[in-house]
């Protein structure tokens, strides 16, 4: 195994549960999420010499999970449930407030959302999202900046920027 695989590796086994985690905010669906982490993990390590930097490590392997997760819906147009909600372990300072972040997350437009959730639950830098997303850094701020908007009137004067 070489070196870029290695990290790879170390980068994949210590983040696996953020990367089921944003790959069930796309599928929704246990299983699928899990194919789509799969499909990441064999992408990133058989093209691990295509890493430029080992300091990009995180924004490029979340870059092949967005790619993967894109590719399945490609596959599976279907209707997507609303009903099913990553599992993720919230601190246990107010449970029901973060139900209905996690909520009103989960009700924004897929391009808000996933910027939210690199963001807020991964704690990824701007920077790291505008990589991993191929967006613009502009278009990273603005959709950061609408979606914090519309969680800011959906949930009232309770909620603050996470």
């Amino acid at each position: 195994m070489s070196g870029e695989q290695t990290r790879i590796t170390e980068f994949i086994y210590e983040n696996q549960a953020a990367m089921y985690r944003l790959a069930f905010s796309y599928a929704r669906n246990r299983e699928a999420a899990l194919d789509i982490v799969q499909d990441t993990v064999v992408q990133a390590i058989s093209h691990a010499h295509t890493l430029r930097s080992e300091a990009a490590v995180k924004a490029w392997v979340y870059r092949i999970l967005i790619n993967e997760s894109l590719a399945y819906l490609r596959r599976n147009q279907r209707m997507i449930l609303l009903d099913e909600l990553p599992e993720i372990t919230a601190p246990q300072e107010d449970p029901g407030a973060k139900v209905d972040i996690y909520r009103a997350v989960e009700r924004l437009e897929l391009k808000l959302r996933i910027v939210v959730i690199l963001r807020y639950f991964e704690d990824m830098k701007l920077e790291d999202i505008a990589a991993a997303t191929g967006a613009n850094l502009n278009t990273v701020k603005a959709r950061l900046y609408r979606a914090l908007k519309k969680l800011r009137q959906e949930l009232g004067d309770g909620f603050s920027d996470m």
